[in-house]
């Protein structure tokens, strides 16, 4: 498994899990903000461009990463921040590890089953695949995301460099994920979070999810789309999460980012094959 890296030399870990067809720059700019603080770990998701592991299951790609946790930091992190698909792994992280972290922000997460779409996914992504490498394309798909511009340039590298194979197996596992009943054993506090202008089952998933969590507070932003808070807004997300781990306590300007470093955990990547 590889992940990125800042604020090695802090104690407490934060790891942020990217959401579906994107990298670790999803959390590039909370991790600046956060790494004078906190040693950040943003790992490539399996299947993704940079990650060299395909993607096999929502459930697999969560027990890699709980190894790695427990391999690199005795079990636990203080928290753990997942968007769309990586907050689908992150409850799945949950499901299977209940105290893998002391706090969870789980940000745009499907947790209802998309079944009839899975249907149209192969005749569609064969048709859909080849343009994935084009640039105008790539454009008309970014701004549908409601992405901002500064991120374009590492979308588009990522994007085009997705296998087929891969983007349909993450694609069919993001719509097809169930929640297990493990998950009520959870004992993080979480806060759920979902845009206000995101589609009416992704609002109906996320009070799903926090009525499920034991310790969960829901948060519906009213003005935002899918992702938008963590891609968009890297302020308002890092001052939510300080909030999270100490309510109450004024958020203090961070300094300066620490340079971000590549690390693949030595033999990991192997055994995850």
């Amino acid at each position: 498994m590889k992940a990125i890296e800042y604020g090695k030399e802090n104690k407490d870990c934060l790891l942020f899990l990217h959401g579906g067809g994107l990298s670790w720059w999803n959390y590039k700019e909370v991790a600046e903000l956060l790494s004078s603080r906190f040693h950040i770990v943003i790992p490539i998701l399996n299947g993704h461009g940079g990650s060299g592991i395909p993607f096999t299951s929502i459930e697999e790609n969560a027990k890699e990463i709980i190894s790695y946790i427990d391999a690199h930091f005795g079990g636990q992190v203080l928290l753990i921040g997942g968007l769309s698909l990586g907050g689908q792994i992150l409850l799945e992280m949950l499901s299977q590890r209940s105290n893998i972290c002391s706090f969870a922000m789980i940000e745009s997460a499907l947790a209802l089953p998309l079944k009839p779409a899975t249907a149209f996914m192969k005749p569609a992504y064969a048709i859909c695949y080849p343009l994935i490498k084009k640039r105008w394309f790539a454009k008309l798909q970014f701004r549908a995301l409601h992405i901002k511009a500064g991120h374009f340039e590492a979308y588009y590298t990522d994007s085009a460099a997705l296998s087929r194979q891969d983007l349909l197996a993450f694609s069919i596992a993001n719509s097809n994920y169930r929640l297990k009943d493990t998950l009520a054993a959870c004992k993080a506090k979480a806060l759920i979070l979902a845009g206000g202008r995101e589609s009416a089952i992704m609002k109906k998933s996320a009070r799903i999810i926090a009525g499920l969590l034991p310790a969960a507070r829901l948060e519906l932003m009213k003005n935002y789309f899918h992702g938008e808070l963590s891609l968009n807004h890297p302020e308002e997300y890092t001052e939510k999460l300080l909030q999270l781990i100490s309510p109450g306590t004024p958020v203090e300007q961070t300094g300066r980012a620490s340079s971000p470093v590549e690390h693949a955990a030595p033999g990991f990547a192997a055994h995850c094959n």
